[in-house]
């Protein structure tokens, strides 16, 4: 199971870059992205109540949602959209492949989780062939003037995902479901979006033709019910460190993407890069050293003392 929720999120989030790169236009961003959640949220509604689930969240999970709905649901995509306009979009990919090292720091630190050496290893091979796939976009854009503030807002985009991760494991140690609370924490960071865009006057338009749309439900249906829910029940499951390793290899599955659609060209550094992710993944997923098992009843028994001759 844990294999097939990674591969599952691998997949669907490395192919929504180009139903995102479709939803860019005529409607504003957080006006499509507060369409996307809450399109997400009244689909997973319908399937609380259709499978009998608990549909109201207890009183004690709502600090936690109001937060995950602004860091993940808000917060997290504005940032990325908005460093995207100024940053070279494979120097965004390397910055938020950073996430597994935030979020093992962030497990250290916030909710005493060790961090395990394989884990940070992997993630920082895998940074090494991201950055080596990405190298030709990266190179002379160094000089331009938004490029700070860009990366400034990739980091804070990347550090709200991981505040949205470890959300999502106290959840789950509580008992809640994925199900449950990305309902409604996608239904506040959506409705967060909406009274910003209404405040700042942006118009609520829905773009004309069959590429929005269809993009739109893409991004809704398959990229946010079902891929953030795959992903944070991952978090639960294997923890929110090795969980977000899977995004080192969404610009792997763009890339392939692009190979067919777009006809992007691999080079020798890209291979390169790909086998130095490759091998991250295997890292970041070997299992510790553990010590020989011992027998439940089993003592140790001290040598007898050797006798003299």
């Amino acid at each position: 199971m844990n294999i097939f929720l990674y591969f599952l999120t691998v997949l669907i989030w490395g192919t929504t870059w180009i139903a995102i790169t479709w939803q860019l236009g005529v409607v504003p961003a957080p006006v499509s992205i507060a369409y996307r959640f809450w399109i997400a949220s009244a689909v997973l509604m319908l399937f609380l109540v259709a499978t009998r689930k608990p549909v109201w969240p207890p009183r004690s999970a709502w600090r936690y949602l109001l937060a995950q709905g602004i860091a993940l649901f808000c917060c997290n995509f504005l940032c990325f959209y908005y460093a995207s306009q100024s940053v070279p979009s494979g120097l965004v990919a390397v910055v938020f492949s950073t996430a597994p090292i935030w979020n093992a720091i962030n497990g250290r630190l916030f909710m005493a989780r060790p961090i395990r050496r394989q884990v940070l290893g992997g993630a920082l091979l895998g940074l090494a062939g991201i950055a080596l796939l990405f190298l030709p976009q990266m190179r002379g854009h160094w000089n331009d003037s938004g490029m700070l503030f860009g990366l400034g807002l990739a980091l804070l985009g990347t550090l709200c995902f991981s505040t949205g991760n470890l959300l999502s494991s106290r959840m789950q140690s509580l008992g809640l479901t994925p199900w449950l609370t990305n309902t409604w924490a996608m239904l506040i960071g959506a409705t967060i979006l909406g009274i910003g865009a209404w405040l700042l006057n942006m118009p609520f338009v829905v773009e004309p033709g069959v590429r929005y749309a269809a993009s739109l439900l893409y991004l809704a249906i398959p990229g946010s019910v079902v891929g953030f829910t795959a992903y944070l029940l991952l978090v639960g499951r294997i923890g929110p460190d090795r969980a977000a390793y899977s995004t080192v290899l969404f610009p792997v599955v763009a890339l392939s993407v692009s190979t067919v659609l777009e006809g992007y060209q691999w080079s020798a550094l890209a291979v390169g890069g790909l086998l130095l992710v490759l091998g991250g993944n295997l890292m970041a997923f070997m299992p510790a050293g553990a010590r020989p098992p011992r027998s439940p009843g089993a003592t140790t028994v001290p040598a007898a003392p050797a006798r003299g001759a």
